[in-house]
């Protein structure tokens, strides 16, 4: 459908997160009124003309993705659609585009939600992609086709949504104006407040935890670059390998902290003073310490202030005294990618103009974005799906006999499937590769498995460090997500993803590194079909 007249010039989209929200229509913007093809039955949700007039005011594009499967079956025509159209315009302002699937569920179209044809198509009419656009909507299907396409979902419940949706969403909001605030505010947060006037000089920055978190870390981290003359990025041996996979870091030390490894190791006073000359080595003007919700960072702060940093920048919940120079704080669930930018801005940093606040890898190492692995790496040719079994968390895993089940299925579906693993998960990727698969277990370190992925038509994977990997490489995931840690904030960052998994098992926010219920039932039950039909959905043909 073409878009509508928007009359008058709309503001240029603004710098940042997001460039365009998309809005379902039928109880989310107007009330639910089943096949309408009736302009006087139609009744905005409460306190949408101002929720939307917001975002107008924002810079943000707005456009409105609907099913309209009653053109299908002819309960209304094209023409009364096109006047309930223009009603919801005339009470709620003018939309910048209307993306419609005029399909009914037995089509088989590539538009109709859950599928994300509306989602691109959308993105393509107001001149940008998935991952800068936000789609609200009032059930599972609106949430699935935005992270099929790669766009952040947020979910404000009706009374027909059914209670597995919601536990599934990525964000929910309590009504329309609820999801607008959540929006701005996450674009406000990574904007610096105080944006500085010059280069910082050397900055320490701190990540210590295993490679997936240094992942998500990495747009702060690049923030903080774009701002300082010279990044020193201190981690831990987990996070090494992911440490050097990161652009805009000169130098890396790598340093167990005994307050953040799991087992943690006793606290050695050598060791705390061998660190604290270390740091005090680096010489840095400034500190900025990245941690994860559930982590303290005032230990390093006090170590920092031993060894003579001036300024320290953090997120506590604790009162940190003379410990922190800037204290951000960030609320719960929020994407770990977007926590991470929120503090560099709390600093005073901000990505460099034209980055993407996606995650990324170095150059040389493929770009995100771009499925094709560097010329000079061996990877398989042809077209391919990598299943990778394994989790350094044994909560987050999918039993080794499930994905088994999952490369059969695939390989019977067609596709090639290559079966990932570490040095020490040889027996467990040989097992599940045993079942139709291509076992690479222990042939490659980080860097290696990103090419691999890279050059995946998909990666099917638990929630572990190559999820965050395959974000970084602009790989498709179907992701089968373990309800331990919410999904909105640990979830494959502004990549295709199809997430399946019991998103409201028992086990849901325990943060539990093994599974406390018996059987291991919310990746378990996990139906090989549907892997398959998630990776089509992701990657049609």
């Amino acid at each position: 459908m073409a878009p509508s007249a928007a009359g008058g010039a709309r503001p240029e989209p603004t710098p940042g997160l997001y460039d365009a929200v998309l809005l379902d229509r039928d109880g989310t913007l107007v009330e639910d009124v089943p096949y309408n093809g009736d302009p006087e039955k139609v009744r905005p949700v409460p306190g949408a003309r101002e929720a939307l007039d917001r975002l107008r005011a924002a810079g943000l594009r707005l456009a409105v993705v609907t099913n309209q499967s009653g053109l299908a079956r002819g309960y209304f025509t094209e023409a009364q659609m096109r006047a309930v159209h223009a009603r919801i315009e005339e009470l709620l302002g003018p939309f910048d585009h209307w993306a419609i699937c005029p399909h009914d569920d037995t089509d088989g179209c590539s538009c109709r939600k859950p599928a994300p044809g509306l989602v691109h198509e959308a993105a393509r009419a107001l001149g940008t992609a998935p991952r800068r656009c936000v789609l609200v909507g009032d059930i599972g299907r609106d949430m699935t086709a935005a992270l099929a396409a790669g766009a952040t979902g947020v979910l404000v419940p009706t009374p027909v949504t059914r209670p597995e949706e919601v536990a599934a969403a990525p964000t929910a909001a309590r009504d329309l104006p609820a999801a607008v605030d959540e929006i701005l505010r996450r674009m406000r947060a990574v904007r610096p407040v105080a944006p500085r006037a010059g280069r910082a000089g050397t900055v320490l920055v701190v990540r210590s935890d295993s490679a997936g978190d240094v992942l998500v870390t990495g747009p702060g981290i690049r923030a903080v670059a774009a701002g300082a003359r010279r990044v020193v990025l201190l981690c831990g041996p987990r996070g090494r390998a992911a440490a050097d996979l990161l652009p805009g870091v000169d130098e890396i030390i790598e340093w167990p902290l005994p307050w953040i490894d799991a087992p943690a190791p006793p606290v050695d006073p050598t060791d705390v003073h061998a660190l604290i000359d270390r740091l005090t080595a680096v010489a840095a003007d400034e500190a900025v310490i990245f941690t994860s919700f559930h982590q303290s960072p005032l230990p390093l702060a006090l170590l920092l202030r031993m060894a003579g940093v001036p300024r320290i920048s953090a997120i506590s919940d604790d009162y940190p005294g003379s410990l922190l120079d800037v204290r951000h704080r960030v609320p719960n669930g929020v994407p770990e990618p977007e926590r991470a930018l929120s503090l560099a801005a709390a600093a005073g940093f901000a990505l460099a103009a034209g980055d993407e606040p996606g995650l990324r890898l170095r150059a040389d190492l493929g770009r995100s974005g771009d499925s094709r692995p560097p010329a000079a790496t061996a990877v398989p040719e042809g077209g391919y799906v990598v299943v990778h079994p394994g989790s350094s968390v044994p909560a987050r895993a999918c039993p080794a006999h499930r994905c088994a089940e999952i490369v059969a299925a695939l390989a019977a579906d067609g596709h090639r499937v290559l079966v990932t693993g570490g040095p020490d998960e040889r027996e467990l990727t040989a097992r599940v590769a045993a079942a139709g698969g291509i076992d690479l277990g222990g042939t490659t370190d980080l860097a290696g498995l990103a090419r691999i992925v890279a050059g995946a038509r998909c990666l099917v994977v638990g929630n572990t460090g190559p999820a965050h990997l395959a974000a970084a490489v602009g790989t498709p995931v179907v992701s089968l997500f373990a309800p331990t840690v919410p999904f909105g904030q640990w979830g494959p960052y502004r990549v295709p993803v199809a997430r399946l998994g019991d998103a409201g098992a028992a086990c849901r926010d325990t943060r539990a590194a093994v599974c406390p219920v018996a059987g291991h039932p919310c990746l378990t039950g996990v139906d090989p079909p549907a892997v398959v039909a998630a990776v089509r959905l992701l990657v049609p043909g």
